[in-house]
């Protein structure tokens, strides 16, 4: 059983336990009947009548998938699941089956000795604005119409799009008017939408509450299995229009595409066209190349009898011309008479009642909290009190924006600025990730630490090594993210490991390729490595237990060499374990010790290390 000391996970003999694992899996975002694979639009707006049994694989499969994480040497899943894969029916309604699957598919992780953690996983809030996580309902109680979102520009779907679907253009809905909205709802809703009821219920209180309920249903389901250490809070949430000073200027991180600004969005929701930007994403930022009209057809994005949530609530009105008139452009910037923070005055107060949730059926349950994409941690001092991990997610963003490994090219994810050089992008990748442990420390209080998400796409240069067959960038890319991770000693569960990824649809989900793991690239299936993408650099030793204190930590999958370095407490007795795959070291290894015992079990692909005096010890493996 893992539990926390200090900033570290421990076993049941006290030994500090390193999480290495995957996220389990990327088209659980996605119905299996019908087929939900993002490219396809029939039966898409059927959201009701749907089943999300068979995600992340069918129960015939999973010794097939964990007999292999395992060999690998993975120890730990972020394993995924959706508010509508439990509530898709409507408000109250649980899908009994896919909890029942739920049950079976997470026991049988357990009895493979994995560590798991449950994501309630969302993108852009759904799928009928984007992405996935919450059920189709939960846009039509606040009066969506999910079939105009297109001609509104609400929301750019991949369904309704059609191919090819632009590289990242899933995440520039969270500025739009569906995501944007329900966020600001579901997180604020009592602040900034007071007359916005449902069922007589206050809407933020009515989509928390039924989200809690369908989490606090998993839950209940999986309790009593000890493979479950925790929940993660919320998949990557966002501020929607939460703390914006001008809904007249765009906004977002990631500006590219048709971009209405927030104003724009509003009045194009209620049927008056808008001459809109059209952006395009370079290194150094966005710049406009061009204009576009959108809603031509004067459509209105809300039901019948339904009016714009926003103009209900004073936002803006028509005049006696019949013409939209932004009456507040500052609506959103201040709470309570002070300026608006999204991270410390409403995700933090989510948080605390997400606590609460999960703790009164399982109070010892760790808590993988995330804070908004590319922001601090929020003030939580309390943390530690409450079993808190911090769950942030680290991406190479060039890599994953423009779909091409650049050596010499990186990004800084937080300050959104380019890096050049190769050294510099490598070193700044291990600082950005120690910054973000040092944030961490200052405002949660010392609380474990796992990365819940990092990886790269492997379809880069227009899917280039699936004709060649070399994917030598992917390795280099991965290792380049891997490297940053090990010189951090941190935990982590890399995106993703999708159990029906194809070289034609990736990860099933807006034509994302970021599994470590495809049917087509799997020529000998009765060879356990064979579908595996950029091994090299994926599959690479690491201490998965040690009895002391990590010191540091360093491999180069080219060499073979790998070195741990550890302060050692003869006070346990149980041996300091490393996993030393075959696939990097196949002639065996001679390891070269500090001084103590060495077991090695080639089988289970382990080192076992007793040191014989106190102080700081060493491993060191190099290829044969």
């Amino acid at each position: 059983m893992i539990k926390i000391k200090d900033n570290w996970f421990i076993d049941e003999e006290d030994r500090v336990a390193l999480l290495r694992g995957v996220n389990l899996g990327g088209s659980s975002k996605v119905p299996t009947r019908p087929d939900g694979s993002s490219y396809r639009l029939e039966g898409f707006f059927n959201h009701r009548d749907i089943s999300f049994v068979g995600r992340p694989f069918p129960l015939e499969e999973a010794d097939e998938h964990y007999t292999r994480l395992r060999e690998w040497g993975f120890n730990c899943l972020r394993f995924l699941f959706t508010w509508e894969a439990v509530e898709h029916a409507g408000p109250g309604i649980y899908d009994e089956e896919y909890l029942d699957y739920l049950y079976q598919v997470v026991k049988k992780a357990g009895d493979y000795g994995f560590t798991v953690f449950m994501d309630p996983h969302q993108d852009v809030w759904s799928r009928f604005s984007g992405g996935d996580g919450a059920p189709g309902w939960t846009l039509e109680c606040a009066g969506f119409d999910i079939q105009k979102f297109k001609v509104t520009g609400a929301a750019i779907v991949h369904q309704t799009h059609g191919d090819p679907f632009p590289k990242m253009i899933w995440s520039t809905n969270a500025c739009k008017l569906a995501a944007a909205t329900m966020f600001t709802l579901f997180f604020a809703g009592n602040d900034y939408a007071p007359k916005t009821r449902v069922e007589g219920i206050p809407i933020q209180e009515y989509l928390q509450s039924h989200f809690f309920d369908s989490v606090r249903k998993v839950a209940e389901k999986l309790k009593g299995l000890d493979c479950v250490i925790g929940y993660d809070t919320y998949n990557e949430p966002q501020h929607g229009y939460i703390g914006l000073t001008d809904l007249r200027k765009r906004y977002g991180d990631l500006e590219m595409g048709i971009f209405p600004t927030p104003w724009q969005s509003l009045q194009l929701g209620s049927g008056f066209r808008q001459k809109v930007e059209v952006l395009r994403r370079g290194v150094f930022g966005a710049v406009v190349e061009g204009h576009v009209t959108l809603n031509n057809e004067q459509e209105s994005v809300w039901l019948p009898g339904r009016t714009c949530v926003w103009r209900e609530n004073g936002v803006w009105d028509i005049d006696r011309n019949g013409k939209p008139v932004l009456l507040k452009p500052d609506y959103f910037h201040q709470v309570k008479g002070r300026p608006a923070s999204f991270v410390q005055d409403h995700l933090l107060a989510y948080i605390r009642k997400y606590i609460d949730v999960i703790h009164s059926v399982d109070r010892d349950a760790m808590i993988f909290l995330e804070s908004e994409t590319e922001r601090a941690a929020p003030v939580f001092h309390e943390a530690t009190q409450h079993n808190v991990v911090y769950a942030p997610h680290w991406y190479d963003g060039v890599t994953l924006i423009f779909k091409r490994f650049i050596p010499w090219l990186g990004a800084n994810l937080f300050t959104q600025q380019p890096v050049f050089g190769t050294r510099n992008v490598n070193s700044s990748y291990v600082k950005q990730l120690a910054d973000v442990k040092a944030q961490a420390a200052q405002n949660l209080g010392n609380v474990p630490i796992l990365f819940g998400e990092f990886g790269i796409p492997f379809d880069l240069d227009n899917k280039k090594s699936f004709k060649t067959g070399d994917f030598s960038d992917q390795v280099k890319a991965m290792d380049r993210s891997m490297q940053a991770m090990d010189a951090n000693l941190l935990n982590y569960t890399l995106w993703n490991y999708t159990s029906d990824n194809t070289n034609e649809r990736g990860d099933r989900w807006n034509d994302e390729d970021l599994s470590i793991f495809c049917r087509d690239q799997q020529t000998h299936p009765e060879d356990i490595n064979s579908g595996g993408r950029a091994l090299e650099a994926v599959i690479r030793p690491y201490p998965i237990k040690t009895s002391g204190i990590p010191l540091s930590l360093k491999f180069d999958y080219r060499s073979g060499y790998f070195k741990y370095t550890f302060e050692c407490n003869l006070a346990l007795t149980a041996p300091t374990i490393i996993f030393i795959p075959k696939i990097q070291y196949p002639e065996g290894i001679e390891p070269n010790v500090t001084g103590g015992k060495v077991l090695i079990n080639s089988d289970q692909q382990i080192l076992e290390y007793w040191p014989s005096e106190p102080g700081v010890h060493s491993v060191i493996i190099e290829h044969r």
